[in-house]
């Protein structure tokens, strides 16, 4: 605390002597410590605190003018060996182009310029332009992987339509119509033996179809399920006959359980997508559109037989729209109907079967219980859904890359290049005769 009397204040402000007349100038007089007229109490003299310091005061004066510099941290001391941060750079403060060179040996700035002509130019303390790639650029420009996909077990094709032909076109004319007209008199035998007859039959030839049709998928490179599709579609065709529709649903559902469990026997050493695609293809497209055949003579919807007349119906519309539209296309046909598909089917030959299908529709009345009006409605049905099933049925074997789906037939190929039209057919006219209430 520092005291003084009145007395010494206004002394200290002029001078002592009475006759030496001073004006005021306003200004703060200094006062030495040491001044008498002084007196300190409770306090260390500054300046002798400064001076028993290790520095020297190295900042300005305060009553200086400021110079606007800015201290540089551009010191990096050794670190003790036992301290963990030793290898970590100080921080070191940057103003100007020598502080960038200086001190700085372990990172090159000049990665962070922009690219430029002259390497002489590049200033990597500025930057007048962004240089770090939008995500968008980054994203495109990264490889993506290749899709990791097991090898399927079917033969790659760019057009598996292309380069593959249909039925020999040199087939002698005289072999395809023994063929055609010795089968048809042994089913029309049959027809006369009764239900239990033509249930068989109807049996082998599905037998036969499913058979040569998986036996094509095996030769394509598929690995269906043979046997289990075999015993599937004549079973079908059995439970049909005996239960009526209830037994569709009841058998296709075991099919399809026992195929889940057929390649899960299997595991993972084929291609089970090929397999079980083609196993419940052939299943669906002979033995479930089959077993309308079933059906159709069924007791249980028909117990009075009208069934095998029905059936007989079908079977003679089918057969007269493919003789038809053979015998058209061979001598008048010129307009291809479907060339990529099956190039030997025309379109005159697609309204020859029409034409004679026609003519077997008013012969159908001749049997009980056809009438005209239900055997031109059952004929306007087929005369589209029997070229289509004929079509199909050639889609699939280009598909495959076979002519023939098999060669019990001279002249015609396989079981099922034979029924390919009346596998469309026969749903067709059990679902009309039932909708019509024909039976």
């Amino acid at each position: 605390m520092m005291t003084c009397s009145r007395k010494r204040r206004k002394s200290s402000l002029k001078s002592d002597d009475p006759n030496d007349e001073v004006q005021a100038t306003a200004e703060i007089p200094v006062v030495s410590p040491m001044d008498p007229r002084v007196t300190v109490i409770g306090a260390e003299i500054a300046a002798d605190a400064a001076a028993t310091g290790e520095h020297e005061a190295v900042l300005p004066h305060w009553t200086e003018a400021p110079t606007g510099q800015v201290p540089a941290v551009l010191s990096r001391d050794a670190a003790p060996d036992d301290d963990p941060w030793a290898t970590i750079p100080a921080p070191a403060w940057r103003e100007n182009e020598a502080d960038w060179v200086a001190h700085d040996e372990q990172f090159d700035a000049s990665v962070l310029a922009p690219p430029t002509e002259d390497p002489v130019d590049a200033r990597p303390w500025e930057f007048t332009e962004e240089v770090i790639a939008p995500v968008e650029e980054i994203v495109a420009e990264s490889p993506r992987p290749a899709p990791s996909r097991p090898t399927r077990t079917r033969r790659p094709a760019e057009n598996p339509l292309q380069g593959r032909a249909a039925r020999a076109a040199n087939t002698s004319e005289s072999v395809r119509f023994i063929t055609g007209f010795l089968l048809g008199i042994a089913v029309l035998v049959v027809f006369l033996m009764g239900t239990i007859p033509v249930m068989v039959v109807v049996c082998a030839a599905l037998a036969l179809a499913v058979t040569e049709a998986f036996a094509s998928f095996r030769t394509a490179g598929a690995h269906p399920a043979t046997a289990l599709g075999l015993v599937a579609t004549v079973a079908l065709a059995v439970a049909a006959y005996n239960k009526g529709e209830v037994a569709v649903g009841l058998v296709t559902v075991l099919f399809l359980f026992f195929a889940a469990l057929w390649y899960l026997s299997i595991g993972t050493q084929l291609d089970i997508l090929d397999g079980i695609a083609s196993t419940v293809f052939v299943y669906v497209w002979v033995g479930i559109a089959g077993c309308y055949a079933a059906l159709l003579i069924s007791p249980v919807d028909y117990p009075n037989r009208h069934g095998l007349a029905f059936l007989m119906g079908a079977i003679l519309l089918t057969v007269g729209n493919d003789v038809g539209a053979l015998f058209a296309g061979r001598f008048v046909g010129r307009h291809k109907l479907a060339p990529s598909i099956s190039p030997g089917k025309t379109v005159e030959g697609l309204v020859g079967g029409v034409v004679l299908s026609l003519a077997v529709a008013f012969f159908l009345p001749e049997m009980h219980p056809w009438s005209l009006r239900s055997a031109l409605v059952v004929w306007a049905a087929l005369a589209v859904v029997v070229p289509a099933g004929d079509l199909f049925e050639s889609l699939v074997k280009r598909t495959l890359g076979t002519k023939d789906m098999g060669g019990i037939l001279p002249g015609h190929g396989g079981m099922l290049d034979r029924v390919d039209g009346l596998l469309f057919a026969l749903p067709t006219t059990y679902y009309l005769v039932h909708v019509l209430n024909l039976g």
